[in-house]
């Protein structure tokens, strides 16, 4: 892990949270909604607020839509290049999620200005830029301002066909679901702050972080796959209960099933959990049907919030070793089929099987 120069603060020192598990917590969010106004919308936004998706799609003609979304957040690693790397990473996300290809960004730039060096927020910016090239799209403008604590992000534009349009609200019962990323990015970012995570385990959040979520677009020329989402800030349990209640449906999680970033099952049972796990749970728990024998550590796991998470796939039963090639073809060798959409029966997302190797 690069150590900053002594009179440099640590990037999380100067937050009160980092990465998506910044993000107000679920049952507040539903509150905040629910005093807002509903506006009519034109006929041709084909996806807005209604369902909680990644991004808003709006058509412009028979071929194109175009996506639009936002995402921003205060430091989850120290590392200022890093930081911009895994915020513009998240935030292109999005636009994968919804089988969309980015075509540009504008940045969102807040940083305590008399506490960070320039030349510190401006190595946050070259990170951001960084990826930015990777995914192929110029950052063609911004915003900025002094703030009390640093904040980076991106608007993140991209293009899909209207019929290729992939919403978190359309799986369908049979469907089975297959995540492309491992989970477990909330509990490294609790021992990096506690400053017991190792090297290596460091590494792989990093790489975990700050890999484009590419295979969204080709996923979404498949027929059989119905619908997609991003798993972020309110952990798998929650974006599996966004897709199922707007499907309608009940989602089954084979919890043995789910991939697990390297070490996060001995920090999590060593306390290095976030805030926002239990926030999350408090705000959803009651819509989750769990195993007698769950522990406290897998429903920490459960609801640990993910930055710059995996897709999220609900396809046909025949569309999975497809869904699966397109993955390894992108370099997503830990993608796995982790559950399974059911008929509405009782709580929307129903676990099954708490141990895992």
């Amino acid at each position: 892990m690069p150590l900053l120069p002594a009179h440099v603060p640590r990037l999380t020192s100067l937050s009160h949270g980092g990465g998506c598990g910044c993000k107000i917590a679920p049952g507040v969010l539903s509150e905040i909604l629910k005093s807002t106004s509903a506006m009519p919308m034109p006929p041709e936004l084909l996806v807005g607020i209604e369902t909680a998706d990644d991004a808003a799609v709006y058509k412009l003609n028979d071929e194109q839509a175009l996506v639009a979304t936002t995402d921003f957040f205060m430091p989850i690693v120290d590392d200022p290049f890093e930081f911009g790397r895994i915020a513009a990473t998240n935030a292109i996300s999005d636009i994968y999620a919804m089988g969309a290809t980015p075509i540009m960004a504008l940045a969102l730039v807040g940083m305590p200005v008399s506490v960070l060096p320039l030349s510190t927020i401006g190595q946050i910016l070259d990170g951001g830029q960084s990826v930015c090239r990777a995914a192929g799209i110029p950052i063609a403008g911004g915003h900025t301002i002094d703030s009390v604590e640093p904040i980076y992000g991106l608007v993140a534009l991209g293009l899909v066909h209207p019929d290729r349009i992939k919403r978190n609200a359309d799986a369908q019962v049979g469907d089975q679901l297959i995540l492309g990323k491992p989970i477990g990015v909330g509990v490294l970012s609790a021992a990096l702050k506690k400053e017991v995570l190792s090297p290596e385990l460091y590494a792989e959040m990093i790489a975990n972080t700050t890999k484009l979520n590419t295979p969204g677009p080709d996923l979404a020329k498949l027929q059989g796959v119905h619908a997609m989402t991003d798993i972020t800030g309110f952990g798998l349990a929650g974006h599996l209960l966004e897709l199922a209640r707007g499907a309608k449906c009940t989602v089954h999680l084979n919890w043995q099933q789910v991939p697990f970033l390297s070490g996060v099952r001995d920090l999590a049972a060593q306390g290095c959990v976030t805030g926002a796990s239990a926030r999350n749970w408090q705000g959803y728990g009651a819509d989750v049907l769990l195993p007698q024998n769950f522990s406290a550590v897998d429903q920490s796991l459960l609801t640990d919030p993910q930055t710059s998470g995996g897709l999220l796939v609900s396809c046909a039963p025949a569309e999975v070793e497809n869904v699966l090639t397109i993955f390894k073809q992108h370099g997503f060798e830990k993608a796995a089929v982790v559950g399974h959409i059911q008929a509405q029966q009782g709580a929307a997302l129903h676990v099954s099987d708490a141990s895992h190797a």
